[in-house]
C-alpha cells in the first residue's frame, strides 16, 4: 500500500538498525523518512525543514524523549508517534498528556508502524499547521487543533471557546451554507438555551476580527433566509 504521497517523516531513533528498518517500511509506503540520531539534530531538522509528522524514540542519548517532544510542540504543531523499550504504564500516560498521537512499544513491526503513521496523518489532515486547501489555492486559515488557535493570513486570531468552535466548523467545510440552528447545535454545548441572536452575535464579532487582518475581504457570507458559509478560494 502507498498513500504517502512522498510526505516527510523525521525518524529520531539513536538506534540504526532500528531506523534503517522504520525508513525501509515507510520509504516502500511512498513516504520521505528522514533519520536523526539525537534530540540536537532533530531540532535543527524541524527549524529548517518541513515535516508532516515525528517519530520519536524516547531513550535518546542527549535528551529525554518527552523534554524533545515539547520543543518540538514549541516549534511545529507536528503529529508525534512514541517509540519506547518500556511498556510501564507512567511512561504511556505521560506521552499521551504531551499529546502523542500514537505509543509504539518495542520490538514493533515497521510494516505496522507504517499503517499506524497512515491511521494518524489520516487523522490529523488540515490540523498540523499546513493550510488547508481544495483543488486549487491555499485558504488563508491555518488550523492548530492541540494549541486550540486558528491564524488567519499568518497571524494568530484571539478567539473565544465558542468563536473558535464556530470559526473552525466554517473553515473545515468551506461553501457549505449553515442554518442557525445547526450551527448552535454543532457548536454550543446547550443549544437548547440559546437563542439565534447568539449566532448573529459571534458572527459579527468573528467577521471584525478577520476584518482587522485583511480589511479588503469579506471570509464570512451571509445567506439571507439560510444562514452562513465561508467563502470559497
Amino acid at each position: 500500500m502507498t498513500d504517502g504521497k512522498h510526505k516527510r517523516i523525521l525518524i529520531v531513533e539513536d538506534e540504526p538498525s532500528i531506523a534503517d528498518n522504520i525508513t525501509y517500511a515507510l520509504s516502500t509506503d511512498g513516504f520521505e523518512p528522514h533519520w536523526c540520531s539525537t534530540g540536537s539534530e532533530a531540532l535543527a531538522e524541524i527549524k529548517n525543514n518541513a515535516f508532516s509528522l515525528v517519530i520519536l524514540d524516547i531513550g535518546l542519548p542527549d535528551i529525554n524523549g518527552f523534554e524533545l517532544a515539547r520543543r518540538i510542540q514549541g516549534e511545529r504543531d507536528l503529529p508525534v508517534i512514541f517509540l519506547t523499550a518500556r511498556s510501564d504504564e507512567i511512561d504511556r500516560v505521560a506521552g499521551l498528556e504531551l499529546g502523542a498521537d500514537d505509543y509504539v512499544t518495542k520490538p514493533f513491526s515497521p510494516r505496522e508502524l507504517a499503517a499506524r503513521v497512515r491511521a494518524v496523518l489520516r487523522r490529523t489532515t488540515n490540523h498540523e499547521g499546513i493550510a488547508l486547501k481544495k483543488d486549487g489555492p491555499r485558504l488563508p486559515f491555518e488550523i492548530y487543533d492541540k494549541r486550540l488557535r486558528i491564524s488567519y493570513y499568518g497571524e494568530p486570531l484571539s478567539l473565544t471557546r465558542y468563536e473558535y468552535r464556530l470559526l473552525h466548523l466554517l473553515v473545515t467545510h468551506p461553501g457549505r451554507v449553515y442554518s442557525r440552528d445547526r450551527l448552535m447545535e454543532l457548536v454550543w454545548e446547550e443549544p437548547d438555551m440559546s437563542l439565534d441572536r447568539t449566532v448573529d452575535t459571534h458572527i459579527k464579532v468573528l467577521r471584525q476580527k478577520l476584518k482587522n487582518v485583511n480589511s479588503e475581504e469579506e471570509a464570512i457570507i451571509t445567506h439571507r433566509g439560510t444562514g452562513y458559509s465561508l467563502k470559497e478560494y
